[in-house]
């Protein structure tokens, strides 16, 4: 058997390159790298396929929660979010002068606990939901507490693109959905790209000026901005990836579901799904007992694996200053001392899947 690593883009870059090196070369020959009709063209469509009237294209998903932070003016508010998730999440309202208020996970989904953020979030505040994985938040919960509280939301979704939460994609129902186009995600650049998408025409309008330098018509600025503009060849990518996305989703679901089934007999917790809602699976994470001996197992046997993520962000040196200590939010250390990812990008084969979980069941027969 080939070895398996945990993610391998080159079967779409071998697909899409022609068209990709065709709409790269047009834009060589024009020489219109940053911003510009291509980039435009991008947002019009990728705010088409989420449902939402706008979209700004960034230069990564960490400037996109950045500038959604900023133009949603969180300075010196209390910001809940989630503890296990990419730490962009958080340290982006640090840099934006907010308060980071943590809330445990739910045990199941994975996802923030909405029953602690009703029970002790503060009126007119911010809450950051993460769609973790691929699957959407309690967003019917999250909602209502920000209505009756006056919270603004800012939804990361940085591992769901084109996940939907009761027939509605992720990241149109708070203020404003932020995505990253790092190249592994299910929508990937060839490089660092971002989106901030939203229906209010003059949050658009702002973000697209804090991108670049607060600056509307060139020399001319209207606010403290910064250089978050996303560049015209990676626009060109995303443009053409778009249209396989749905697809690409389709084959990661079924790859989850084929896992599912093969495992269902072994010591492995699974993902679950969200009644009424889709999952994406950006990743297929499963918690098992003897994780570390069971990735470096199917990495002896050539499967590549990952944890996402080891060290919840309370217990990050990097927020030592919080004073946060083990067992402050049980779940998400539980989550992270038992995680571990498999691969499920949309061209693994079945054999492949199939291989990957006989080696799973094999190492917990060996260890009893």
């Amino acid at each position: 058997m080939k070895e398996i690593p945990i993610v391998d883009l080159y079967p779409q870059h071998k697909k899409l390159k022609k068209d990709i090196f065709k709409k790269w070369k047009k834009l060589c020959n024009s020489s219109s790298f940053v911003l510009g009709s291509e980039v435009s063209d991008f947002e019009e469509e990728f705010a088409s396929y989420c449902g939402a009237k706008y979209a700004v294209g960034v230069s990564s998903g960490t400037s996109a929660l950045h500038i959604a932070l900023e133009a949603l003016h969180c300075r010196n508010r209390n910001v809940t979010t989630s503890p296990f998730t990419f730490i962009a999440t958080a340290e982006t309202i640090l840099h934006c002068g907010g308060k980071i208020n943590f809330k445990d996970i739910e045990k199941v989904y994975y996802t923030i606990n909405s029953d602690q953020v009703a029970s002790s979030v503060s009126s007119s505040g911010v809450i950051i939901p993460v769609h973790i994985y691929g699957q959407g938040a309690d967003m019917d919960s999250i909602m209502k507490i920000a209505l009756e509280k006056n919270l603004t939301v800012i939804e990361d979704c940085a591992q769901a693109h084109g996940a939907e939460y009761k027939g509605k994609k992720v990241g149109t129902f708070g203020d404003a959905g932020c995505f990253s186009f790092y190249p592994a995600k299910n929508l990937g650049a060839y490089g660092e790209a971002g989106c901030v998408i939203c229906n209010d025409r003059e949050l658009a309008d702002l973000m697209k000026r804090l991108r670049a330098h607060g600056s509307k018509d060139k020399y001319y600025h209207t606010e403290i901005g910064y250089n978050y503009r996303i560049d015209a060849l990676q626009a060109a990518v995303l443009r053409v990836k778009l249209k396989y996305l749905d697809e690409w989703n389709q084959a990661r679901a079924a790859n989850a579901l084929l896992y599912s089934k093969l495992l269902s007999e072994t010591p492995v917790t699974t993902p679950k799904i969200r009644p009424g809602s889709t999952h994406v699976f950006h990743q297929y994470s499963i918690v098992v007992p003897k994780r570390d001996a069971l990735s470096d197992y199917l990495g002896r046997n050539g499967i590549g694996t990952a944890v996402h993520y080891p060290v919840p962000l309370h217990l990050q040196p990097a927020f030592s200053f919080l004073g946060h200590k083990k067992g402050d939010f049980p779940v998400a250390e539980e989550l992270s001392s038992g995680c571990l990812s498999l691969p499920v990008y949309p061209e693994l084969k079945d054999s492949q899947i199939e291989y990957v979980c006989e080696k799973i069941a094999e190492f917990y027969e060996k260890k009893g």
